[in-house]
């Protein structure tokens, strides 16, 4: 599914992988595509089974990351049955859509690095610190951080990239108290994710979480949770510091299209018929060991 066009409900947002439904004044459904973007651009192929694993592995981590931190899934509140009365409609959605709580979006990406990876190790190289923390010198590219460090970036709108900024700009925006809160929160998670990962084989280098306030200001995971798209997952036994190591994410993508004389700006090219292959069964295998 690059795209899904439901004729029973109102789309009030396209995103780069995820379609989001008006439902009521308090909940709204969200549908995930298989589509897939690199460098903020969303590429022309799908990529088969990939929405229905990120709505597997965030419903994962969602049932079990609720002593953390509270999430936007409706629950039975709004059963799926409710929201897309049409059958024909409701088969294309059942492993791929969730019911969510309307809530006010943050305008942060809550990014958490226990690895030196990304534009993490390009910040590194240039400055010696990542977001305004300083590092220890000598640090190769892929090496594990002494502790996970909070990285935030601004929330960059489709087609545009997000920018890297200091704690203090966060601050400045959502207020000193709330964003304190959303670095210390998106920390356990990672910290919890992490280790849930590590004993099933998988590496968790980073991953960005979205949050979220309900009408009591409570802080609220929105979105999706430590997917494939969300993270980079590296395999264990294949972990060697001082390169880019392979992954069960869409870095593998990434990798490919920098073997191509693209300048990462719409329109993205067209995958070929093997790199679609892998990348799916890149995420298929990451649901499987995540979830075991």
């Amino acid at each position: 599914m690059h795209e899904s066009n439901l004729k029973s409900l109102k789309r009030i947002h396209q995103g780069k992988v995820r379609d989001i439904y008006a439902l009521d004044e308090q909940h709204m459904l969200i549908v995930t595509t298989d589509r897939l973007s690199a460098f903020d651009v969303v590429l022309p192929d799908p990529i088969p089974g990939k929405g229905r694993v990120l709505t597997a592995i965030s419903n994962y981590w969602f049932a079990r990351t609720t002593h953390i931190v509270p999430n936007h899934l409706a629950g039975g509140e709004f059963p799926l049955e409710r929201a897309v009365p049409d059958s024909s409609e409701r088969s294309l959605l059942v492993d791929r859509s969730m019911v969510v709580r309307r809530l006010k979006a943050l305008p942060v990406e809550a990014v958490v690095r226990g690895y030196l990876i990304g534009s993490g190790w390009k910040d590194y190289e240039r400055t010696g610190s990542v977001c305004g923390i300083a590092l220890p010198a000598g640090l190769r590219m892929a090496d594990r951080l002494p502790q996970p460090i909070f990285t935030p970036s601004t929330k960059a709108a489709k087609g545009h990239h997000d920018e890297n900024v200091a704690f203090d700009a966060i601050a400045a925006t959502i207020g000193g108290e709330l964003a304190a809160q959303l670095r210390d929160t998106a920390i356990r998670l990672y910290e919890y994710a992490a280790a849930h990962a590590l004993a099933r084989g998988i590496i968790i280098a980073d991953t960005k979480f979205e949050f979220g306030v309900d009408a009591q200001g409570r802080l609220t995971l929105i979105d999706e949770a430590i997917t494939p798209d969300s993270s980079r997952f590296w395999p264990v036994d294949t972990y060697r510091p001082g390169t880019s190591p392979p992954s069960f994410d869409k870095q593998f993508v990434r990798d490919y299209l920098e073997t191509l004389d693209w300048n990462k700006t719409a329109p993205g090219p067209k995958l070929p018929a093997e790199i679609i292959r892998k990348t799916s069964e890149k995420y298929e295998e990451a649901l499987r060991r995540l979830t075991a």
